[in-house]
Parts: structure tokens; C-alpha cells; sequence
């Protein structure tokens, strides 16, 4: 077969097409809890590490940086590796999933760090002087007074953090998690034929798509109008 003819074949064969798409299916599923999972711990973490770091607690602070700074110059995929295949050696056993959650969360939480920080220095130092002309501590203050603003400011930053980080769930197919690209993968040595890596793509289209369209949304929603 050549031409159109021999393409349709190995990447559009409606057989195989129609017997391995549940697995595809399944791959998404596997995928949006993971991706779910790792944006909620990140961005936690990652806001918590920013708070932390506002106390001005010089010895607490340097930590902080150097923890970011590492998580942020390690490839995600180096961090999956050391995890699954390192820490056992040291007697921790992590599964695929949860060896794939943790270096996401630990990647997005440093630079969700940079970012909540970025965006608390960023609120004008009139904000933090009303509060104590309020009579509010620091704390009440930076509650009430600088993390609502912050916050808002970090979101079209932080929208593209996510999206990015959440197309790294695919890295999660290297220790046998069966996430989109792992069950595609799967698929297509069980099958002989490439058509499960088209079926994958359309799923990552089928979930990418409306995500970075909302983050489009957001980012126009919450900037801040000169």
C-alpha cells in the first residue's frame, strides 16, 4: 500500500482504532486524577513555602531558596527517575503514580513559590501600612490585606504553570504509569500499529484544548487594567 491509502492504514486502521480506544479512555482518566492531584499539591505547597518565606526568618528563608532553586533546575523527568528507581534503595518504595505525583508536585511547587513571592513583593508597601494603620499585625495583614491581592496577581502566571506542568503527566509512562501516552504506547506494541498514538492525541487535544482556552480566559480576567 502507498500513498493515502498505506497511511490510513498504520495511522487512521478503524479496527484497531475501535479495540483500543477503552484503554485510551482509561488513560485519560489516569491522567486528569494525576494532573489534578499535582496541581492542587503544588500550588499549595508552593503558596505555603511563599508565606513562610514573608515571616523574613533569614536561616528559614535561605532554605527555601535553595529548595526551590533545586527543584526548579531538575528536569521532571530526572526527578520520577531518582524517585521510582533511587529512593527504594534507601527503603521507600514509591509506586509509578506516586512517584510521578511527587516530582510534578515538588517542580510546580517551586515555581509556584517564585511566583506567590514574585506577587507578594509586587503589592504596593501602602497596602502593608494601611494594615497597621488599621491596628492589624503582620499576619491579619498579609491575610486579609496582601494575599488577596497576590493571589490574583499570580493567577495568569500561574495558568500557564499548570498547563505546562500537567502535560508532563506523559513523563509518568516511563515507570509504567498508564496515563494517555503509556496506554497508547501499550497499545500500539500489543497491536503492531500506530493508530493508538493518533487515538492519544486526540485525547490530549480532547483535554489540552478546553484548558488552555480557559487559561486564555483567566489570564484576560485577571490582569490587572492599566
Amino acid at each position: 500500500m502507498t500513498g493515502w491509502e498505506g497511511f490510513a492504514f498504520s495511522f487512521l486502521n478503524a479496527r484497531v482504532a475501535a479495540e483500543y480506544w477503552p484503554k485510551i479512555l482509561e488513560g485519560l482518566g489516569v491522567t486528569v486524577l494525576l494532573a489534578a492531584l499535582v496541581v492542587a499539591s503544588g500550588l499549595a505547597l508552593g503558596l505555603g513555602l511563599a508565606v513562610l518565606r514573608s515571616l523574613g526568618i533569614r536561616p528559614l528563608n535561605w532554605a527555601i531558596v535553595f529548595v526551590v532553586d533545586l527543584f526548579r533546575a531538575l528536569p521532571p523527568l530526572v526527578l520520577i527517575v531518582l524517585i521510582y528507581f533511587g529512593l527504594p534503595a534507601a527503603g521507600i518504595g514509591f509506586s509509578g503514580f506516586g512517584a510521578t505525583w511527587l516530582a510534578l508536585t515538588l517542580v510546580l511547587m517551586a515555581f509556584a513559590e517564585e511566583i506567590f513571592w514574585g506577587s507578594i513583593c509586587a503589592v504596593p508597601k501602602g497596602q502593608w501600612e494601611s494594615g497597621r494603620a488599621l491596628g492589624l499585625h503582620f499576619l491579619p495583614t498579609l491575610r486579609l490585606i496582601v494575599l488577596p491581592q497576590a493571589i490574583r496577581i499570580a493567577i495568569p502566571p500561574l495558568t500557564n504553570r499548570t498547563i505546562a506542568i500537567t502535560k508532563g503527566t506523559a513523563l509518568g509512562s516511563v515507570v509504567a504509569v498508564a496515563e494517555i501516552l503509556g496506554a497508547a504506547q501499550s497499545a500500539m506494541a500489543f497491536s503492531g500499529n500506530p493508530t493508538p498514538l493518533m487515538l492519544g492525541a486526540i485525547a490530549y487535544l480532547v483535554l489540552f484544548l478546553p484548558v488552555v482556552v480557559a487559561g486564555r480566559w483567566v489570564e484576560t480576567r485577571f490582569a490587572w487594567r492599566r
